[in-house]
């Protein structure tokens, strides 16, 4: 990772905290091209869409798919506030994304989110490692920063 990468990294976590104010659990992502330029960005939309599949990189992989070629696709970033979950890391497979960058560790976030029987405990690692090409993945970084956009939230759930 370089300084480029750490700075959309943080405006992945402003997307997260724009998502909080919006009503929604505190995730977001963006999309960058090779040279670092925002393609997308994308909210969590559980809430407000009334969505169990509204994760912000779910979100993000839809409107991708249909806006670029899977050859471009593959020479871009996803920038997430959080690691991405089973389901999101395998949209972002399918969507063909060649590199992931995520910030609070998903092991971090449900140590903040208490016992709740909703723990689907599989890295987005694991879940790339049994796909047919490679995926780089960067993470976790810039923790305590990803961690402040949750402080209180999941106390409600």
């Amino acid at each position: 990772m370089n300084d480029l990468d750490l700075n959309l990294l943080r405006q992945a976590i402003n997307v997260a905290c724009r998502a909080r104010e919006h009503g929604n659990h505190p995730f977001g992502a963006l999309l960058a091209d090779e040279q670092g330029a925002v393609l997308l960005e994308a909210e969590n939309t559980v809430t407000t869409a009334q969505d169990c599949t509204g994760h912000a990189e779910l979100n993000l992989i839809r409107v991708a798919s249909q806006s670029f070629t899977p050859e471009v696709l593959a020479h871009c970033t996803l920038y997430t506030s959080t690691e991405p979950c089973p389901m999101c890391s395998g949209a972002i497979f399918w969507g063909g994304v060649g590199r992931v960058v995520y910030a609070l560790s998903e092991e971090g976030l449900y140590a903040m989110t208490g016992d709740s029987p909703d723990k689907l405990l599989l890295s987005c690692r694991d879940v790339f490692a049994h796909g047919g090409r490679p995926i780089e993945v960067f993470g976790p970084a810039l923790e305590e920063e990803a961690r402040s956009v949750h402080a209180g939230f999941w106390l409600n759930f």
